[in-house]
């Protein structure tokens, strides 16, 4: 999954979800500065080795989403976040970055004012902070708040440790199995209309598109989700290798053997390229791909206007545009397919995805918080059943009415026949599910839908269960790969990206397979030229790093 830092000490701050953009939140904020080295105050703390109970006095603290692209939504103004705000006297304020995450992060460090949460990548930015001792460590609390230890585990606890051995990272989406949602969505109205077609591999899918043009021409055969890093087209790479681990192309690199090589030189992904371009090139791939934005493809997939939809996590639109084409004709809709795969290649070693046990980013507080601890409290409640439960399907009574002895919400007749509603409320706080815990949701659906007849299952549920997560691959190995923005090798990325940006774009719009190839070629001399090698053999070294922590070593 792919994203940022930046922050500032005022009544503002929150942060957001693995998705763009959703919803206005309070960018306005009274500068209540403090200094980001200062030490928390003491007299906000608990009593020494006692644990404080969320929702015993109100706690308010300001948050920051590190993220150009992202936007906290106003807490409170959800029924989930306002039940949590008003029972449990939590209000979270918003530093928004304004579309300049690097620029707001500098300022607010510069100006010495820092929010008293940064939610962010994992990685060097954290470290930076954390360095410059900026970071509240967790290592107090945990024995005294429950949930971090219970659910993230051990092993994902020690791959958090810092350099110095603690723990200054609260992660999202942390998860001890397989999850993830990326693959593709299909368009069942069309796809019936074409007689129902082999959809599983390569040629497969060409053909089906071609078919798709010829007899509905102003319906986009194929529109792939490329709106954050180009995820759409990193899941048409898997098609072409088993076992591949879509880790490699977020970090720039290929995996050869025991080393990390040049991406512009694989093989791999030059066949990739090469059937993406042929795409593009006959207007099998909407002519906008590049630059058309989240809210664009879901609006797409809202009214029926492609074929098939591919990205690093469909179900999001493809769940909700199920349901809006279903008002209209009960008989359209969505389904997905296994992924498709290279004619020759084993498709069950075909992973359109990842996922880490690290899950997605993290919350860092900062030593501008007055209250540490309780915030700690509170991210822990957030992550546990409790937390979970409300945030995610909603306040006790309508979705789901009390819990069994694993915490797992009793799901009521609503949340099986109000999909509309339920979903509405689910998706109204994806940009607060800041410490999502994987294992605990997933189990809780699936508990309930698999008593559930196939007819009455969420759409969701039940293409999760046969075919994302079976399809998704466990990237721990890579993450923290990305060097310090500042570092020698930090400069050499900046540059490498610019250098992959344009290369991919240009080689969608060539107008010829040589064309193709003669830019992925020019772009790892450009890329050699300015120091890939370095970066690249920077990148080997963290990864074998992080292979020897996670063997135990």
């Amino acid at each position: 999954m792919a994203l940022a830092l930046a922050a500032a000490t005022a009544l503002a701050g929150c942060s957001g979800g693995n998705n763009g953009n959703n919803g206005a939140g309070n960018s306005g904020a009274a500068e209540n500065a403090g200094t980001p080295s200062a030490s928390p105050a003491a007299s906000a703390a608990p009593e020494a080795g006692a644990a404080w109970t969320v929702g015993s006095e109100p706690l308010e603290y300001s948050m920051y989403g590190h993220y150009d692209w992202y936007t906290m939504p106003t807490w409170g103004a959800d029924e989930s976040s306002k039940w949590i705000k008003d029972n449990m006297k939590v209000n979270v304020t918003a530093i928004q970055s304004g579309g300049n995450a690097a620029q707001k992060l500098n300022t607010m460090i510069a100006s010495g004012t820092l929010p008293d949460v940064i939610w962010m990548d994992r990685g060097a930015d954290v470290e930076k902070l954390r360095a410059a001792d900026m970071l509240v460590p967790f290592d107090d609390y945990l024995d005294k708040y429950p949930n971090f230890k219970k659910w993230v585990g051990e092993e994902a606890i020690n791959m958090l440790r810092s350099s110095d051995g603690k723990i200054y990272q609260f992660p999202n989406w942390y998860t001890s199995q397989p999850i993830g949602n990326a693959g593709y969505v299909v368009n069942k109205k069309y796809y019936e209309a074409l007689g129902s077609p082999k959809l599983e591999t390569t040629d497969d899918f060409y053909n089906y598109l071609k078919a798709v043009k010829e007899k509905f021409p102003n319906v986009t055969p194929f529109n792939p989700d490329l709106a954050v890093d180009g995820q759409g087209l990193d899941v048409l790479y898997s098609a072409f290798k088993e076992d591949a681990n879509l880790a490699s192309i977020s970090n720039r690199v290929a995996i050869s053997g025991d080393k990390l090589t040049s991406i512009f030189k694989d093989d791999v992904f030059r066949e990739s390229m090469l059937y993406a371009s042929k795409l593009f090139r006959e207007k099998l791939m909407s002519a906008d791909s590049m630059t058309q934005t989240k809210d664009q493809v879901k609006e797409k997939a809202y009214t029926g206007g492609a074929a098939v939809f591919a990205g690093a996590s469909p179900t999001e639109y493809g769940s909700v545009g199920d349901a809006e084409l279903k008002k209209k004709d009960p008989n359209d809709g969505y389904f997905m397919v296994w992924p498709i795969h290279k004619e020759g290649l084993d498709k069950n070693k075909i992973f359109p995805g990842t996922f880490t046990r690290l899950g997605w980013n993290v919350s860092v507080i900062t030593k501008s918080a007055k209250d540490p601890e309780k915030i700690f409290a509170f991210l822990d409640w957030l992550t546990g059943p409790e937390g979970t439960r409300t945030l995610i399907w909603g306040p006790e009574g309508k979705y789901w009415d009390g819990h069994d002895e694993d915490g797992s919400p009793k799901f009521t007749e609503a949340y099986v026949k109000d999909v509309e509603g339920r979903t509405k409320t689910m998706d109204a706080t994806v940009n607060l599910q800041w410490v999502g815990n994987s294992v605990f949701i997933d189990k809780s659906k699936m508990k309930f839908e698999s008593t559930l007849p196939e007819a009455e299952q969420t759409w969701e549920s039940k293409y999760q269960s046969t075919i994302t997560w079976p399809t998704q691959k466990d990237a721990t190995e890579f993450i923290n790969l990305a060097p310090a923005a500042d570092s020698e090798e930090g400069i050499i990325q900046t540059s490498v990206e610019e250098i992959w940006d344009e290369a991919r774009a240009k080689a969608l719009y060539a107008k010829s397979d040589e064309e193709v190839l003669s830019i992925l070629d020019k772009a790892d001399k450009d890329a050699m030229a300015i120091g890939y090698q370095q970066l690249l053999d920077f990148k080997t070294q963290k990864w074998q790093e992080n292979k020897t922590k996670m063997a135990g070593n």
